[in-house]
């Protein structure tokens, strides 16, 4: 085993990455922009530069680095080709040849984005000393990641995890992102919880703080519900339900020993995960009633940690 690996998270607006020991100790990390101008062609060549800089400044040859891994906004097959990233402006690209050829590094392994953070929150986080892990962030949407055995799930067409299309509703009018209707995106999700919110407020006369503010955020709705504010308190365990049903479905084909919790709107803390654990204990089938479900714990270094995860395996 060598020295050294990169582990590299591409968003929509930056990119992180992640210069590790292979030991799992995090040595340095650094955010360059994601040029995503003229169909997202500089990002990898942006990369491969900022990694070769990292390696003058530390004065590391090529022959110590094990490898880089890379997550990206979008679905991976063979862990090599992603399928089109519309955050990126990609069409279909082999990630793995382009930055080999960039970098000289034979060793590149590409997955989703939310796959690799389930991974890194399974190495290094909630979910250390377990092997098999389901990750669900919740943000703008609903992201998810699986891995079984330590090993990343990824599908037939690099879809496995889009938890956020589990539908949930099926009489739901509306339609969600994807073009369907009724999906836990459309519920759980910041703008989920923001609609539910103004719904309530429109169709009730219930007295709540949140009429009195200008606008409202799912981290208004949940600091309201802690005070008791029993119309956020409707939203929180509306969440709550359609998270548990999800988990459900989930624990009925998956069965893992833990479910992880990440995302922006998992900063809301226990009142969020002690209704998810209440709906899902009433909806799962029996022998999965046990299985935990926590908050995530690498923040925004999940998808650096399991790029590397991923070198490693």
């Amino acid at each position: 085993m060598r020295r050294y690996a990169f582990g590299v998270d591409i968003g929509g607006t930056t990119v992180k990455i992640g210069l590790f020991e292979t030991s799992g100790i995090l040595s340095d990390k650094w955010e360059i922009q994601t040029r995503t101008s003229e169909s997202g062609r500089y990002i990898l060549e942006d990369i491969a530069d900022a990694i070769r800089n990292k390696c003058k400044e530390k004065q590391i040859a090529q022959d110590e680095i094990q490898g880089i891994g890379i997550g990206v906004p979008g679905p991976v097959f063979e862990g090599t080709i992603v399928n089109k990233c519309v955050n990126l402006g990609w069409g279909v690209i082999n990630v793995v040849e382009i930055m080999e050829r960039l970098t000289g590094i034979k060793n590149i392994v590409v997955g989703n984005d939310a796959n690799v953070a389930a991974l890194g929150e399974m190495w290094k986080g909630a979910g250390e000393g377990h092997k098999n892990v389901v990750m669900i962030t919740l943000g703008t949407g609903v992201g998810g990641g699986i891995v079984i055995d330590g090993k990343i799930v990824s599908g037939r067409f690099g879809a496995a995890g889009e938890i956020g299309h589990i539908q949930v509703e099926k009489e739901e009018k509306r339609f969600c992102g994807c073009g369907k209707h009724g999906h836990l995106e459309q519920y759980a999700s910041a703008t989920g919880i923001v609609w539910k919110t103004t719904e309530l407020l429109k169709t009730t006369t219930e007295s709540s703080m949140l009429r009195k503010i200008d606008e409202i955020t799912a981290k208004a709705v949940f600091d309201a519900a802690k005070t008791g504010d029993s119309l956020a308190l409707k939203v929180v365990q509306f969440v709550g339900e359609k998270m548990g049903q999800a988990l459900s479905y989930i624990s009925c084909i998956i069965d893992p020993e833990v479910f992880v919790i990440g995302g922006g709107v998992s900063k809301a803390g226990s009142i969020l995960v002690d209704e998810i654990r209440k709906y899902y204990k009433g909806a799962t089938f029996h022998a999965s009633e046990k299985t935990d479900i926590v908050l995530a714990m690498c923040g925004n270094d999940a998808g650096m940690y399991g790029a590397v995860k991923m070198v490693l395996n």
